[in-house]
């Protein structure tokens, strides 16, 4: 059973900066890709940011050149630095592995609890 643990969210001040960290209960490696996803009250789950087992990045338009996204394959963790926080930022933030298996290329989600950000004065 894969688990990831996200951690880091809290209240935060317009302009203000935090790090979300995800932690996997295995390699993270085995992953085509690990991502971040937010979802806002009444609003339908989001990407934030993906970063691919060769470290490729990608990101929703609304927070490039804000967000980054990075991985330490050695601490099977995965983090999420957000800088320059706006209050539409302010969502429950999950983690994401994604594995594709066999030939037909079967996509499998798994999912961390969420960690609730919240960007407000």
């Amino acid at each position: 059973q894969v688990q990831l643990v996200e951690s880091g969210g809290g209240l935060v001040q317009p302009g203000g900066s935090l790090r979300l960290s995800c932690v996997v209960s295995t390699s993270i490696f085995s992953f085509y890709a690990m991502g971040w996803y937010r979802q806002a009250p009444g609003k339908q789950r989001d990407l934030v940011a993906t970063i691919t087992s060769a470290s490729i990045t990608t990101y929703a338009d609304s927070v490039k050149g804000r967000f980054t996204i990075s991985r330490d394959n050695a601490k099977n963790t995965v983090y999420l630095q957000m800088n320059n926080l706006k209050p539409e930022d302010t969502a429950v933030y999950y983690c994401n592995a994604l594995s594709i298996v066999g030939g037909d290329e079967q996509e499998f989600h798994y999912w961390g609890q969420g960690t609730q950000v919240t960007v407000s004065s």
